[in-house]
């Protein structure tokens, strides 16, 4: 008997239920009509697990491109947070803005998982020069006023 290249149709059309967000899992399942004994079989099959991480990488790029998307929009927002009236509000935009990542359109994307201590700390300003920062725009904004 040859082995299959591709999922089947009813394992495509799990992975598509569990993908839709409407069903957890068991409700997936019963859906189906499928044992969780076979569930977990699949769950051990090279197609079947293919099909599945295929399935996570697309739903992280399309979460991506969203994001990106609305990055622009989120940054002006802040932007405008740091003129607001409650000081907290204002104090918070503009910590938000000064430990925003630096992002360009050259670098690469970062591999999915843990980053090293000192690879953290290098996109971070530290507690002393952020409250400095700080300080001058506060300074600035009480010039202006």
């Amino acid at each position: 008997m040859a082995k299959r290249k591709q999922p089947s149709k009813r394992q495509l059309a799990v992975i598509e239920d569990l993908f839709a967000g409407e069903l957890d899992t068991q409700a997936v399942l019963e859906k189906h009509k499928l044992r969780r004994q076979l569930y977990d079989k699949w769950q051990r099959d090279e197609m079947f697990i293919e099909q599945f991480d295929a399935r996570i990488a697309a739903a992280h790029r399309q979460s991506a491109a969203l994001i990106a998307r609305y990055a622009p929009l989120a940054v002006a927002k802040l932007v405008q947070l740091t003129e607001s009236d409650k000081a907290e509000t204002a104090r918070k935009a503009c910590l938000d803005i000064i430990s925003f990542p630096s992002q360009s359109a050259e670098k690469p994307p970062t591999p999915v998982g843990p980053k090293s201590t000192s690879e953290n700390n290098s996109n971070r300003l530290s507690e002393q020069t952020a409250s400095r920062i700080l300080s001058a725009l506060a300074r600035e904004n009480n010039e202006k006023s």
